[in-house]
């Protein structure tokens, strides 16, 4: 047990990394408060139960990430990471205040909650990727995998903690003070930021300017099929399966008939998978295609048992199962992706993995919301399993094909997890 302790957790020896963690779990309380009362503004003030408008401002907000790209990117590997953060950090911060002040002053409409979720997904398109690459600034190549884990543990510890939070606050003095907590949460991680020893940071080579370097990423990646397979994964999960928004809110009011903290608990049993999902990959030594593979399907099979769960704590049940198989494979994508990508071009390739992932939820979410709102919020869980299982045989064809002698690339990310660059 002592031993397993000390290779889960050991990127957190590091000062910079375990100042980094502090901070990010601060602010991650912080934006899981904020989402929850996003979706609950929309949902049950603002619209009459529409898991249309929900899904609306889920594309919204998750839409730069495919708009901007290369920009993001381009931003990432040329820029410094650090102080990059710190400017999109600040802005996210103001965002949330604003939205905050317009709640509490009952001003708010629901065409400002869609143009706020743009924004702030705008800003959060260009902070995505440079917070992803500068893990391995933090730690170096060798405990990256283990603290791109650690990384997400923090976001899904918040998580757990976020959402319920969230209820209490809501019930408790109103939908705005959610927002405004948040606004101040950011504060965490700008100090820890500003405290890092920048001496000790792993710091990797910046990409050169020169003409055509935003698009250098996609001919990058398309020239490499393992990436390419690893993006068409990610698409059809990001794009059908991470509305977890829509299913759990409308869940939560048409099928169970809970309130914000009924609707809070539902995303903490999900938060409570995905801790352990992240905990259980924090213990790999290195990602493998095979438990993509697996992670994948198990996300089908999760969501198929939360279309059919009977009651609100089956549902609950369904959901950790699903959040534990979710953070697997997100977070065996990320680490595959990062260990097979020249560190001059992680900023663009990690971009492309957001965009794609992410970028998909405005095609997505409207469609799932429709098909809640139209067929029932059960029918809607069910694409996203489809999804996951599509995704899974997808793997599961390349993983075929790449034992052959001709796809000696393919064939070594399978066995070995990673090659070298180049």
């Amino acid at each position: 047990m002592k031993r397993w302790a000390t290779n889960t957790f050991r990127s957190l020896k590091g000062y910079n990394f375990r100042l980094w963690a502090a901070g990010s779990l601060v602010s991650n309380i912080g934006t899981w408060m904020q989402r929850i009362a996003q979706d609950w503004l929309v949902l049950t003030v603002l619209t009459q139960h529409s898991a249309s408008a929900v899904g609306i401002t889920m594309g919204l907000q998750f839409a730069p990430q495919l708009l901007l790209l290369p920009l993001t990117g381009f931003a990432a590997d040329h820029f410094d990471k650090r102080k990059l953060m710190m400017v999109t950090q600040a802005l996210m911060g103001t965002l949330a205040l604003i939205l905050g002040a317009l709640t509490i002053s009952g001003m708010v409409q629901l065409w400002q909650v869609y143009a706020f979720a743009f924004l702030f997904g705008a800003v959060a398109a260009f902070d995505a990727p440079a917070r992803q690459a500068f893990v391995s600034e933090l730690v170096g190549e060798k405990d990256l995998t283990n603290a791109v884990a650690l990384n997400s543990t923090t976001f899904n510890a918040a998580r757990m903690i976020g959402p319920a939070v969230a209820g209490l606050v809501i019930g408790s003095v109103g939908l705005g003070w959610a927002f405004l907590l948040n606004g101040a949460s950011y504060g965490a991680v700008l100090l820890s930021l500003f405290l890092l020893r920048v001496k000790d940071l792993h710091a990797n080579a910046r990409a050169t300017r020169k003409r055509g370097s935003l698009l250098e990423g996609f001919r990058y990646v398309w020239a490499r099929a393992e990436l390419r397979v690893l993006l068409v994964m990610l698409g059809l999960i990001g794009t059908f399966g991470l509305n977890f928004g829509i299913y759990t809110s409308v869940m939560a009011v048409k099928v169970f008939h809970v309130g914000a903290s009924g609707y809070g608990l539902l995303s903490s049993m999900m938060a409570l998978g995905t801790v352990s999902g992240a905990l259980i990959v924090a213990s790999w030594e290195r990602p493998r295609f095979p438990y993509l593979l697996a992670s994948a399907a198990l996300f089908g099979l999760g969501c198929i048992f939360g279309a059919l769960a009977p009651d609100y704590w089956l549902f609950g049940a369904a959901l950790a199962l699903t959040g534990v198989s979710v953070l697997m494979f997100l977070n065996a994508s990320n680490g595959l992706m990062q260990l097979t990508t020249e560190p001059s071009m992680r900023g663009r390739v990690l971009a492309i993995r957001m965009a794609i992932t992410l970028g998909g939820v405005p095609l997505g979410a409207p469609i799932v919301g429709w098909v809640a709102d139209h067929f029932g919020p059960r029918w809607a869980i069910g694409v996203g399993a489809a999804a996951g299982l599509t995704a899974a045989l997808i793997g599961l064809i390349y993983l075929r094909r790449s034992r052959l002698p001709a796809t000696v690339e393919g064939q070594a990310l399978t066995e070995t997890g990673s090659r070298e660059p180049g």
